[in-house]
C-alpha cells in the first residue's frame, strides 16, 4: 500500500504557546477530497499552517507529501511548498502583474527556468480553470470567482501531490461557489488530491465526501448527514 499523502498521529497542533489542537491522527490517502469543517477559532487555519510549514510540529508524529513535520528544517520548507499547491480565501494574487505574469513569478520563484516549457504550463493549467484566454488580463478586471479560478491555477502550477485550500469559496456567492467548486472537483478527479477547509456546508451536502472537523480542541471524522 502507497504512503498517505498527508498523516499526522497523536499530533499536538500550537499556535505559539497555546495548545490549539491536541491528540490529532489523520490520515489522507492519495486522490481523495477531504474537507475540514469547523466553527471560527475552532483550529481550521492552524492545522492548515502546520501542515504547509508556517507554525512548527513539536509534539507527535506527521508527514506530509514525504517530509518529516517533527523535524522540519527552515531550509526545507519552500522545497515542500512546491510539492504543494495552496489556495487561499482571498485569492493573493499581485493585482500590478497579469495572469500570466502572476504564475510566470511564481514558477520562476520555483525554480522554472526555460520560458517555452514555462509558457506550455501556464497554457495547461489555465485550461484546467477555463480561463485560457484572461492571461493577459490584471486581477482587478476579473471577478472574484475568476481570480480564485487563477489562484486554483497558481496552485497547480508544480503539479503538487496535494493542494491545500483554505475557504476558497469563502469571499464568493453561492453560484460562483458552486463553479469553483466545479473546477476543484474536476481536478480531483483528474488525480490531485484536496484538502478543502470550508464553512459552506451547502457544498458538502452537493458533493459529499470524506469530512473532518475540528471541534473542542480535537479534529475527528464525521458521517456526512450528522455534519
Amino acid at each position: 500500500m502507497s504512503q498517505p499523502v498527508l498523516f499526522l498521529k497523536d499530533a499536538s497542533i500550537f499556535q505559539r504557546d497555546n495548545l490549539v489542537l491536541s491528540d490529532v491522527t489523520v490520515n489522507i490517502a492519495k486522490g481523495e477530497f477531504v474537507y475540514l469543517i469547523g466553527k471560527t477559532g475552532t483550529g481550521k487555519s492552524s492545522f492548515m499552517k502546520t501542515l504547509y510549514g508556517d507554525l512548527p510540529l513539536t509534539k507527535g508524529e506527521g508527514a506530509i507529501v514525504g517530509y518529516d513535520l517533527p523535524s522540519l528544517k527552515e531550509k526545507e520548507i519552500p522545497f515542500l511548498r512546491r510539492k504543494l499547491g495552496v489556495v487561499f480565501q482571498d485569492f493573493k494574487l499581485l493585482n500590478d502583474r497579469t495572469v500570466k505574469d502572476n504564475l510566470q513569478f511564481v514558477m520562476t520563484a520555483t525554480g522554472w527556468t526555460n520560458k517555452s516549457e514555462m509558457d506550455q504550463r501556464i497554457d495547461e493549467v489555465l485550461d484546467k480553470v477555463a480561463m485560457k484566454t484572461k492571461a493577459f488580463k490584471y486581477p482587478y478586471q476579473l471577478s472574484g470567482g475568476e481570480q480564485q479560478r487563477i489562484a486554483i491555477a497558481r496552485a497547480l502550477i508544480n503539479d503538487p501531490e496535494l493542494i491545500l485550500a483554505d475557504e476558497p469559496t469563502g469571499n464568493l456567492d453561492p453560484q460562483t461557489s458552486v463553479e469553483v467548486m466545479e473546477v476543484l472537483q474536476d481536478i480531483n478527479k483528474n488525480g490531485n488530491t484536496i484538502l478543502m477547509a470550508t464553512h459552506d456546508y451547502a457544498l458538502l451536502l452537493k458533493y459529499p465526501s470524506k469530512t473532518l472537523k475540528c471541534d473542542d480542541g480535537q479534529i475527528f471524522e464525521v458521517v456526512q448527514k450528522t455534519v
